[in-house]
């Protein structure tokens, strides 16, 4: 049984969720040697960038520098920049689209499923850093067609649980999309958030009052 924020979706992945928080060996750190750098932790440090400072941050040189390694570690993974990104922007859709949806194939009620992911978009300890990035920088050339890709296959998926719900074909788009839009209204407002839901107690409330008011079966006939 998935709990009830989705972590035995994100251990589908056998990393920290955008890789290891030391991508390099601390010993040679500590020597304050270069080494090469596995494609993974490549991809790691482009998204932590992301998560920290945009997608600008995706660069090789000062992430070199930062790590300690050679910059030809990059380049034998990665055949310029754009390679890097498009890995990372990849990587980050696997993580945080393909494998929850994966995860959730293990629960069979659709509505615990809707119930799970918005306990799980409403949890204030999740770390959104590098989606909010990805949407300020929404109209770059790579960004954009991979979150057009995703909000579609986020979207599909929700309305794919409503439909098992029994809601109509139209119906269930329109709760998918109002899903969504609560979801991206409320990642975006988590600073306002946190103020206005200060205590556990309100939080709570609040997170029970989207799961009452998104999930809900059929409209009854008039």
């Amino acid at each position: 049984m998935v709990s009830r924020t989705l972590p035995a979706a994100r251990r589908l992945v056998n990393t920290p969720p955008y890789g290891p928080k030391c991508p390099v060996g601390s010993s040679a750190r500590r020597r304050g040697k270069s080494r090469a750098l596995g494609a993974a932790d490549g991809v790691a440090a482009a998204l932590e960038a992301i998560r920290k400072d945009g997608i600008e941050a995706v660069a090789v040189e000062p992430l070199a520098r930062k790590l300690r390694v050679t910059k030809g570690s990059f380049y034998w993974h990665f055949t310029d920049r754009d390679a890097w990104l498009t890995a990372a922007l990849r990587r980050w859709e696997e993580l945080e689209t393909e494998a929850i949806i994966a995860g959730l194939a293990c629960v069979d009620d659709p509505g615990e499923r809707l119930k799970l992911l918005l306990m799980d978009i409403t949890d204030p300890s999740r770390d959104y850093g590098v989606e909010l990035a990805l949407f300020r920088a929404g109209d770059h050339r790579l960004v954009r067609p991979v979150l057009r890709r995703v909000v579609a296959r986020r979207m599909a998926y929700v309305e794919e649980c409503y439909r098992a719900l029994g809601l109509t074909g139209a119906e269930a788009r329109r709760r998918a999309f109002l899903a969504y839009t609560a979801y991206v209204g409320f990642l975006h407002l988590r600073p306002e958030a946190a103020k206005l839901l200060s205590s556990g107690e309100e939080l709570a409330a609040f997170r029970q009052h989207v799961i009452d008011t998104l999930i809900a079966g059929p409209p009854k006939p008039g």
